[in-house]
């Protein structure tokens, strides 16, 4: 089985660490790429990283996937509460899904409680900072080793 895992970031995440730093805090995208590429080279994963601002980008990604990796972790971002599509392609990917979110978005506006993505996704981790991506990368390299 590969040990490609495709990590995925949808709109205005390229901001991180600019934008709203008071709920998203400093890191930059960048930076969560680097540890989490740290992570996936301690467990013997290639990966993936990838972020758009466009909804087609993130399903095509996700068609990608399906044509090799073994998981995907997804911080969908303002996806996560409108994009059926997104979901759907999700439901095509047979690997386990995790969705990341860096606030916690049960303490947050109440149209960002519900998630499509959540309804694909083996688990989901909120509010955690950029830290949430290393916990999925470590809940990542346990689904894949079985």
């Amino acid at each position: 089985m590969t040990r490609l895992v495709y990590i995925l970031n949808g709109p205005n995440l390229n901001l991180l660490g600019k934008r709203q730093p008071e709920i998203y805090g400093h890191a930059t995208l960048a930076d969560v790429e680097a540890a989490c590429r740290a992570i996936a080279a301690a467990h013997g994963i290639e990966l993936r990283f990838h972020q758009s601002n466009r909804e087609y980008e993130l399903i095509d990604w996700v068609h990608e996937a399906r044509e090799g990796a073994a998981g995907i972790i997804i911080n969908p971002a303002a996806f996560t509460h409108t994009s059926v599509a997104l979901l759907d392609a999700l439901h095509a990917f047979d690997g386990p899904v995790l969705e990341v979110h860096v606030s916690n978005v049960h303490q947050r506006e109440p149209f960002r409680h519900h998630s499509y993505v959540s309804q694909r996704a083996e688990g989901v981790i909120a509010g955690f900072g950029v830290q949430g991506y290393d916990l999925a990368m470590l809940r990542m390299t346990t689904l894949l080793e079985g």
